[in-house]
């Protein structure tokens, strides 16, 4: 048995180091010993190395994403007239996005125990693809009733999320929303909403963090590098809107 784990490491540790980000952790650290005179070069690789690594690993992920997750936890219920959901992206006509699928599904969670309107909100993504009209379609597969669907496709980002459906509830008069979109997204959005004159309730979902960890969750990623870059690029434009950037 201990034979077959420490085989199954061995994999896992090889492959975690022939494959991006750890290929390249690896070619980072040749780099920097192979460097005999120039100290600010070995530096600059030894930081390289250091940084890429850390942000391919999964406590280091869950660090970058606690700050940006931990400040709206899921409410168990309170009183709204709609519920909006915020697209996250399409992998192609037939594939939401892990983001957007996440959303859905806690969107519709959501209506099932409010009967509340939707209102899904999502312009046109990569490819082409309106993302509003798929997410509807999928609601109505899950049974959503049609009269209770209101489709916002003209937004390409959260202020213009934020933009349309205000407009939207004004025109229906609906005063006060759910808003449905990734935990790490939502500090943006509250701000987005609030400013263009909407009552919002956090409706927090998709939540990056593991939180539980093994010998495994220290091997870089490609997924656990590729979701750091997502918080890194939260924080720039949390910091962005801060300054009035965006």
């Amino acid at each position: 048995m201990c034979y077959t784990k420490f085989m199954f490491f061995l994999k896992k540790l090889f492959s975690s180091l022939i494959l991006p980000p750890g290929v390249i952790v690896v070619f980072f650290l040749i780099l920097f010993f192979l460097e005999k005179k120039r100290k600010l070069t070995k530096g600059i690789l030894l930081f390289l190395a250091i940084f890429l690594y850390l942000i391919s690993i999964e406590p280091a992920k869950d660090f970058l994403f606690y700050f940006i997750e931990k400040k709206y936890p899921v409410i168990e219920s309170t009183k709204a007239d709609a519920i909006v959901i915020l697209g996250g992206g399409m992998r192609n006509e037939n594939t939401f996005a892990e983001d957007t699928l996440n959303r859905v599904l806690n969107g519709y969670l959501l209506y099932k125990r409010t009967k509340l309107p939707i209102i899904v909100s999502g312009g046109v993504s990569e490819g082409g693809i309106i993302e509003a009209k798929l997410m509807a379609k999928a609601l109505l597969e899950m049974g959503v009733d049609e009269n209770k669907l209101i489709i916002e496709d003209k937004s390409r980002d959260t202020t213009q999320n934020a933009t349309y459906v205000s407009q939207i509830c004004k025109e229906k008069g609906l005063r006060k929303v759910f808003l449905v979109t990734s935990a790490y997204h939502m500090e943006r959005a509250l701000i987005m909403f609030k400013k263009a004159g909407m009552q919002v309730t956090a409706y927090p979902t998709d939540f990056k963090r593991t939180d539980k960890y093994t010998v495994y969750s220290f091997l870089p990623h490609h997924q656990t590098f590729a979701l750091s870059v997502k918080a890194l690029r939260e924080y720039i434009a949390l910091i962005a809107l801060r300054f009035s950037l965006i």
